[in-house]
């Protein structure tokens, strides 16, 4: 089990439940899109947000962004030290920053003391694509250079008797992320946040993420997620959850269980399931929801979700909780669909239970 890091009202590790967060894309500097943006994330699900400080007026906006934020703000930091100081002043939650990279052991000294002084722990991002000249010269691009440049952060923190880290090891190919982290993992006990970064447009990104994060996560590697999307953060926090839903390690939303659809189909179920998608992107409890397409395996899957639908010819039977509640024509299959999942949402929100298989 890694170490247990407080962030605010929030533990990474120590056994806590995966936390899910994201960055935002805004100009920090502009304090109400920013704030805007957080409170869309908030909405989908974010647990904690990250913002960009790349100037002295942005870490001032930093101050009144953590005061209106509803949740924990970590400050992106590159290269000045007096970026982290301001931050830290001005009430940031944690900081991403690489001590080794910030200049001298005196510009060091005054960051950790005042991150001591507030107890803000600090994450070391190591990237495969800004590992530093001398160990990329001297060992290459490689899972076990990227381990060594966090080792030589750590140490930096380490001999300042700081102790309150968190570290990622992030690579934009899946391969060198997954080796780097399990060799990070069998080292070291710090908390790990997990991500592939730079993993591209939504469809690519969300398969590399998938596979980098969840192969880690099913593992027992990782404590903290991020998923990086040339996307709206919207989107990256959606594909976080679906991943920690998928291993049954946390659960937030519906889960949606469809069949693929083949030559026994007998009604237009794609348009059925796709808009059904976009509403259930507003229910935020539980549930089970399974549109079935044919008699094979559909009535069955329909009756072990919190709701279901078995399709047929010019009707669907819809299930609530393995029984039948009425037979609707196809025509009404999806507002009949959505009137029932409302209610399920509603039962859970006052204490029902969801399916079985949302308690794992």
């Amino acid at each position: 089990m890694t170490k247990a890091v407080k962030v605010r009202d929030l533990t990474i590790g120590g056994g806590a439940p995966v936390v899910v967060q994201c960055m935002t894309k805004t100009d920090t500097r502009d304090v109400k899109a920013t704030l805007d943006e957080i409170a869309r994330y908030a909405a989908v699900g974010c647990e904690m947000v990250r913002v960009a400080v790349p100037d002295q007026e942005a870490a001032a906006a930093v101050g009144e962004i953590v005061k209106h934020s509803p949740m924990p703000v970590v400050a992106d930091i590159h290269f000045d030290y007096r970026l982290a100081l301001a931050v830290i002043q001005n009430g940031v939650d944690k900081l991403r920053l690489n001590p080794g990279n910030i200049g001298d052991r005196d510009r060091v000294e005054q960051v950790v003391k005042a991150a001591k002084e507030r107890g803000i722990p600090i994450r070391i991002g190591v990237n495969s694509g800004s590992i530093e000249k001398g160990l990329l010269h001297d060992l290459g691009r490689t899972a076990a250079t990227m381990v060594e440049s966090a080792a030589r952060h750590i140490a930096i923190l380490n001999d300042l008797n700081y102790d309150n880290i968190v570290v990622s090891l992030k690579a934009s190919d899946v391969p060198t992320m997954l080796a780097a982290y399990r060799l990070m993992a069998e080292q070291y006990d710090y908390p790990l946040h997990l991500g592939v970064t730079e993993a591209g447009t939504t469809m690519q990104g969300t398969i590399k993420s998938a596979v980098g994060i969840g192969t880690l996560l099913a593992e027992g590697i990782g404590d903290t997620i991020r998923v990086s999307l040339t996307a709206p953060g919207e989107e990256e926090i959606r594909v976080a959850w679906e991943i920690l839903k998928s291993l049954k390690l946390r659960q937030r939303g519906a889960n949606i269980v469809a069949c693929p659809t083949c030559g026994r189909l007998q009604f237009d179920m794609w348009p059925v399931t796709t808009e059904l998608e976009r509403r259930l992107a507003s229910i935020a409890e539980p549930i089970t929801v399974a549109v079935m397409g044919c008699a094979v395996n559909g009535p069955g899957e329909a009756r072990e979700a919190d709701v279901g639908l078995a399709g047929g010819k010019n009707m669907g039977l819809i299930f609530r909780h393995g029984e039948i509640v009425r037979r609707v024509d196809q025509a009404d299959m999806v507002e009949e669909l959505w009137k029932e999942i409302q209610e399920a949402a509603e039962e859970v929100r006052l204490g029902g239970k969801a399916s079985q298989g949302n308690h794992a």
